[in-house]
């Protein structure tokens, strides 16, 4: 089995928080309307892990989440070339990480966060993964 990829997942918490994820348990990932953001999405495989991040008024890394399914189309634009993933919840950080952490951090400078802030999907190395995973107090995921 090929080893996981890992990815950023951004979402404003009064839109979609990780609790509502853990919640409903599993979700479709709609409404990525930049390019660069669709191909990563066209990217991510089953069992990828992503980093979940509260954009906006939390500003802070909060949870990790696992992809379900490859890429297909987002049924949130029918008749138009948009992707979107199915995504669960794996588990909430027990300390979220916040932007200002993230950013201060020397070893996070190439952190999609820090380097690609815009972007709401975004690849993350195993190394960075790892670190936010160290800085949150959270076990990685089996």
């Amino acid at each position: 089995m090929a080893k996981p990829q890992y990815w950023l997942i951004k979402s404003e918490p009064s839109v979609y928080a990780y609790a509502q994820l853990e919640k409903d348990g599993k979700t479709e990932w709609t409404g990525i309307r930049s390019y660069e953001a669709r191909n990563n999405l066209r990217a991510m495989k089953p069992g990828d892990l992503c980093l979940y991040y509260h954009s906006n008024e939390d500003k802070a890394l909060v949870g990790i989440a696992r992809v379900l399914t490859a890429a297909g189309p987002d049924s949130t634009a029918p008749d138009e070339d948009w992707a979107s993933v199915r995504v669960e919840a794996v588990t909430p950080l027990k300390h979220p990480v916040d932007l200002a952490t993230v950013k201060a951090t020397p070893a996070l400078e190439e952190f999609p966060l820090v380097t690609r802030s815009r972007l709401s999907v975004a690849p993350v190395t195993a190394e960075h993964f790892k670190l936010v995973l160290k800085m949150a107090k959270t076990a990685p995921p089996k």
